[in-house]
């Protein structure tokens, strides 16, 4: 490999290698690392963060065709990928690592600190030691100091195939989450809503109350504009 003269062996560096996805090449590193958020701004629920990381040695190895931001892809779509990421997963290809912070932990610390730690707990789960790691996140996202080699990228979850699969896992498994909520207390429709501050959610807060698993930080200002859309 010829190296850029700025850059050492033993540095990370970015080329496009595929003219859509921008994918990370790491030179001495052995995985790399996407991270991504869902459920920073629902009403009620747990908020999630995935740690996917995939060897570098086998980025080019998979077939990345339809994956996307999770937000933009069907749901059936996002299914298909969450149930490829268990397989790639078993072969070894890949590991992934959830972390989750609930309402209650959300109201007492607030979001950002929140987001902190679902990324704090995700990277211990994965259990892999920060120097074999590359490490990119989406949007505004920071990861621990010691994962000395990290980029947060807007609008990763488009650019970065690892930040998508990231992405993907979160929001199925968060969804998963909110239709079992949804059995406990129907009348908030969280099988649809997903938490969100969707007009007939908040109708039925002004209604019924909130539960354990509302965010009581985040209630006052919304519900304040409920009589207003009626």
């Amino acid at each position: 490999l010829n190296l850029h003269p700025s850059i050492e062996e033993g540095e990370s560096l970015l080329v496009n290698l595929t003219g859509f996805f921008c994918y990370s090449y790491v030179v001495k590193k052995k995985w790399i690392i996407g991270i991504d958020e869902v459920g920073r701004g629902p009403l009620a629920g747990p908020v999630y963060v995935c740690a996917c990381a995939i060897r570098a040695d086998k980025i080019k190895t998979i077939d990345w065709d339809g994956l996307t931001d999770s937000k933009k892809m069907t749901a059936h779509n996002r299914e298909l990928w969450f149930a490829k990421a268990k397989e790639l997963q078993r072969t070894g290809i890949i590991k992934y690592a959830i972390g989750t912070v609930t309402a209650s932990g959300i109201d007492r610390k607030g979001i950002n600190h929140s987001i902190r730690t679902c990324i704090s707990r995700a990277l211990n789960r994965l259990a892999i030691t920060p120097r074999e790691t590359k490490v990119l996140l989406d949007g505004g996202l920071r990861a621990p100091e010691e994962y000395a080699d990290q980029q947060t990228i807007i609008k990763g979850d488009q650019k970065e195939t690892v930040i998508s699969l990231a992405s993907v896992v979160a929001k199925v498994s968060r969804d998963a989450c909110m239709v079992k909520l949804h059995k406990k207390h129907p009348q908030y429709h969280w099988d649809q809503n997903k938490g969100y501050g969707t007009l007939i959610h908040r109708q039925m807060i002004k209604k019924y109350g909130a539960t354990l698993y509302h965010r009581m930080t985040f209630l006052e200002r919304v519900l304040s504009t409920v009589q207003k859309e009626k």
